[in-house]
């Protein structure tokens, strides 16, 4: 097997309200790349994922994301300046602060539950 020919890795995200979740990512900033009744393909720079019209409660609450960017404090402004929590009132939203295991990383769930983790990469 030659790992120079994977294209692309797709995660399938769980949405228990789909067109709630396809509207949250883009607000988030992914572009809706395509969609049907129950799949949708997201992308934000070269990387990708796909929604889902899939919901299990155990599943959805323990399904996670990690997205590592340059500065997770711009992250945090857009969230701030487009309304994210008044908006989304349900999900859970933290800022950007150091863990302990040394990674600076901001946490947003989406609708569904979803965690992500939105690590700096500059890390301090």
């Amino acid at each position: 097997m030659n790992p120079n020919l994977v294209l692309e890795l797709n995660a399938f995200v769980p949405a228990k309200d789909f067109a709630l979740s396809k509207q949250f990512y883009q607000d988030l900033g992914f572009e809706l790349a395509w969609s049907n009744n129950d799949i949708a393909s997201f992308k934000i720079a070269s990387f990708s994922f796909l929604l889902q019209r899939f919901y299990v409660k155990e599943h959805s609450e323990n399904f996670m994301m990690s997205l590592t960017v340059d500065d997770a404090d711009s992250w945090w402004k857009h969230f701030e300046q487009i309304g994210l929590r008044k908006k989304y009132p349900h999900i859970m939203l933290k800022p950007p602060a150091m863990q302990p295991w040394g990674i600076r990383v901001l946490y947003v769930s989406d609708p569904t539950g979803v965690l992500w983790h939105i690590a700096d990469r500059k890390n301090g």
